[in-house]
């Protein structure tokens, strides 16, 4: 069945939701639980992990799922069904390529971090001291609402490095904004991310700006949707931040986080650009329609295969569960990895804190499923009965967390779109309950 670009209904609000609401899946990790030691049979130390992946396999809506689960610096355990593809005959593993879309930013964000552990950003910084083209931001006083000089107003602050990373820089993105901002965003390249090779409404498929520097300029010339620091407002901040960090470093951003972050984790599975030679680790993507899965984007014609624009910091990167698990093993070791230190403990508690500003507005931060949480370095960050917890879930089905205060790493690996939030909220409870059998 092939169908035409006019039945996908690629709305913004549905792939925000893959990225952005998690609903009661923040309660994962949320219980005073210590570290454990695993079985070797991972289905049977995760029972209801191992159940909720296989009726999700077993619906037909997707080909596959991988989960990756561990504690602290402990080797993880991985539990699969399905193939890479419905047709592959080749069984999706701990190696399988994905496309994890938004859990992107906790990567990005973490970069960030450490060029303020190096002295060379500071989290209040203005973000003009480094990009002088936002030195002057315009913010819309209806919000999506006319670019015209009757709704815009100045900005009463600056952006900083921390509005960047907790997403209340007042930016906009171009899944989120309506009306005449969203074909702002789309005639200027600040379309920041790719899906697919086949035409798909929702802007998703306008050409992206040529490099990180030209999206960074064009960027300043848009109107902020809030001003800075006082709404969470899911936006481009993290691509915007894989600029500052060029300039900051004087390194592109692919290569700074190759330096830093992904050879010394050993992920050697996590690219922007998906190798040839690695096409056939990679999994298809779908899309749902009526139910049905139809693929967006194959392994042999994946838009992966191809060198991007450049390098998305918001949601560009492809991964792994056992690369993305070792990310994860990293933060839980509070910046160590196997005797490796990549980041200082300092910079990791920093990261995964809340850093919200202290000018956000009363109704202003972050809440899904009616509880509230902070934000850290591109990352949620639970709070009260869900302390501890930081990550993010993707737009593709993906989802990437850690309970810092007990190590608990859990990965899910999946690629359909738009993703399910009942499935993504049930994967972290799946796993909470689990652990805490564990210890009773």
């Amino acid at each position: 069945m092939v169908a035409s670009a006019t039945q996908f209904d690629f709305s913004r609000r549905s792939l925000l939701r893959g990225g952005a609401m998690l609903g009661a899946g923040a309660l994962a990790g949320g219980l005073p639980l210590g570290q454990a030691a695993f079985a070797q049979d991972a289905s049977a130390q995760w029972p209801r992990v191992a159940r909720f992946l296989s009726d999700f396999v077993d619906t037909g809506k997707v080909s596959n799922a991988v989960v990756a689960l561990g504690w602290g610096q402990s080797l993880p355990e991985y539990m699969g069904k399905g193939d890479t593809t419905f047709t592959s005959g080749i069984r999706a593993n701990a190696d399988s390529l994905y496309r994890i879309y938004s859990m992107t930013k906790p990567i990005t964000g973490m970069a960030a971090i450490m060029l303020i552990d190096d002295g060379l950003l500071s989290l209040d910084q203005p973000l003009a001291e480094i990009l002088p083209a936002f030195a002057n931001m315009q913010v819309q006083k209806v919000y999506d609402g006319p670019i015209t000089a009757d709704n815009l107003e100045p900005a009463v602050r600056p952006i900083t490095i921390r509005h960047l990373l907790t997403h209340t820089s007042g930016l906009g993105y171009s899944i989120v904004q309506q009306g005449p901002l969203a074909q702002a965003y789309a005639e200027n390249g600040l379309n920041p991310g790719q899906v697919s090779r086949l035409e798909v409404p929702g802007g998703l498929n306008s050409p992206p700006a040529p490099s990180l520097e030209v999206f960074a300029d064009a960027l300043a010339q848009m109107p902020l949707v809030y001003q800075p620091g006082t709404h969470w407002s899911y936006s481009v901040g993290l691509d915007l931040m894989g600029r500052v960090i060029e300039v900051v470093s004087g390194k592109s951003f692919d290569a700074f986080l190759q330096e830093r972050i992904f050879d010394p984790c050993d992920m050697s599975s996590t690219w922007f650009q998906v190798p040839e030679s690695q096409k056939e680790r990679l999994t298809a993507n779908y899309f749902l329609l009526d139910g049905e899965p139809l693929a967006i984007d194959l392994p042999d014609n994946s838009i992966y295969l191809d060198k991007p624009a450049f390098p998305f910091g918001g949601a560009g990167l492809v991964s792994s569960p056992r690369d993305y698990d070792r990310f994860l093993m990293m933060l839980a070791g509070y910046g160590e990895i196997e005797g490796q230190r990549v980041m200082s403990e300092p910079a990791v508690r920093l990261a995964t804190s809340n850093l919200f500003p202290d000018t956000l507005a009363p109704d202003g931060g972050f809440s899904s499923g009616g509880r509230a949480f902070g934000f850290g370095a591109g990352g949620l960050v639970g709070m009260g009965d869900t302390a501890g917890l930081f990550g993010w879930y993707g737009a593709a089905g993906t989802a990437g967390l850690v309970n810092m205060n007990m190590g608990l790493r859990q990965t899910f690996m999946t690629q359909y779109m738009p993703a399910d939030q009942a499935m993504q909220d049930a994967f972290p409870l799946a796993v909470a309950a689990d652990a805490a059998a564990m210890t009773q």
